[in-house]
């Protein structure tokens, strides 16, 4: 069985302001070539979908678009991620039941995409794990009326107890019946220790914690991760259950501006480990990061970049006159123009605010500022708790 993996298309979404209608649908229309010459069986999409609850209209008729010619070659299941609202892309999920399959509801997390082998090899199960908020999941994944702890490790571990026990089923019933045990793949969203995050994804941390341990999901042969854009295998190298990312189609910071972005083609045979080989997207436009005095930018250094998206960083010890235009013109596609002179010897800097920073390190370092000493341990609960509550408004939005 071949299956190729995606996630965090993010379709809506803009870069510093710049629409990526067009460039995702570069990359939509690669998707369905890829499909389609590789003879794939199946199309997993882990998540983020879109890249807000309500997404802008454009974004909804691009997904509906894409969904119609994918289906013409494949089988599409897709799972909600943290920026997707799972009831508006689950919309219609009952009655999507042959090429297109929404997974996204937490209460048939165990009730797998079945994906018949047509040579009488195994079949292939495809569980769908919506993102799972500690705080919405633990009451409906706990046992008893008794609510799990409030973690992404405890929701997340719930889950896949039930994703084994329904496979363990399935295989012992294909045993009864001569068949091969069927394989297994798992769509999930979520931060999975060892992954190495880029600036652009939203944080999902709740009680201070936002990741879980590969462990977790033992048991399966192969996990679609979503949620992080950088392309990349977690957990037990050596293993038998394969755990991978197969990150942003695009870039959507300048953070993962070296990153080659791709698709996961998985091979799955009726044993052994699952095979992953990786497909290049297409690179629309690169992003670049120029760093420098502003003439040596302009002149030759500037040449090989006047196409991209870049992020200018003039390290003039006086800011130039013009300096925004007289960026612009060199570089059409600038998307930041910033001056930091360089730090006197001596002097104190002071650490720059981005979007790679901890929020929580941030404020606790304006406390400090404010106050003279850092929070103590109940005034950074509280940071924590409000800042958590504004994130969780937002993803609910």
């Amino acid at each position: 069985m071949r299956l190729l993996h995606t996630s965090d298309w993010h379709l809506g979404r803009t870069l510093h302001g710049v629409d990526l209608t067009g460039h995702q649908q570069v990359f939509l229309d690669h998707l369905v070539e890829v499909v389609r010459t590789e003879d794939v069986d199946a199309v997993l999409v882990a998540g983020d979908v879109y890249d807000r609850a309500i997404p802008p209209v454009e974004a909804v008729a691009q997904l509906s678009d894409t969904l119609r010619r994918l289906a013409e070659h494949a089988v599409v299941v897709l799972t909600p991620g943290n920026h997707d609202s799972a009831i508006r892309l689950g919309f219609g999920a009952s009655v999507m039941q042959d090429r297109v399959r929404v997974l996204a509801r937490v209460e048939d997390l165990d009730r797998p995409v079945v994906l018949p082998a047509a040579d009488g090899g195994a079949d292939v199960l495809v569980y769908g794990l919506p993102y799972l908020d500690p705080d919405a999941a633990r009451r409906a994944l706990g046992t008893e009326g008794a609510p799990l702890a409030r973690s992404h490790a405890a929701v997340l571990g719930a889950a896949m107890d039930r994703v084994r026990a329904d496979l363990a089923a399935r295989t012992a019933a294909a045993s009864a019946a001569g068949r091969p045990a069927p394989r297994s793949a798992v769509l999930a969203h979520a931060f999975v220790v060892g992954g190495a995050a880029s600036e652009s994804e939203r944080d999902i941390r709740v009680g201070g914690v936002d990741h879980a341990r590969a462990a977790v999901f033992d048991g399966v042969d192969y996990v679609a991760l979503g949620h992080l854009h950088g392309p990349q295998r977690v957990g037990d190298a050596d293993g038998p259950t394969v755990l991978r990312y197969s990150g942003s189609p695009l870039a959507y910071s300048f953070s993962e501006a070296r990153h080659t972005k791709s698709t996961a083609l998985v091979d799955l045979g009726s044993d052994g480990p699952a095979t992953v080989r990786l497909l290049p997207t297409p690179v629309p436009r690169r992003l670049t990061d120029l760093t420098g005095p502003l003439e040596d930018l302009l002149g030759p250094a500037g040449e090989p970049h006047v196409e991209d998206w870049v992020r200018v960083t003039v390290t003039d010890a006086h800011r130039p006159t013009d300096l925004y235009r007289r960026v612009r013109g060199r570089f059409p596609h600038a998307l930041v123009v910033q001056h930091q002179p360089p730090v006197r010897e001596g002097g104190p800097r002071a650490a720059e605010v981005t979007a790679a920073r901890d929020p929580l390190e941030v404020a606790a370092e304006f406390v400090a500022h404010v106050s003279g000493t850092r929070p103590t341990d109940a005034e950074a609960a509280v940071l924590r708790r409000a800042y958590e509550h504004v994130v969780a408004a937002e993803r609910s939005a």
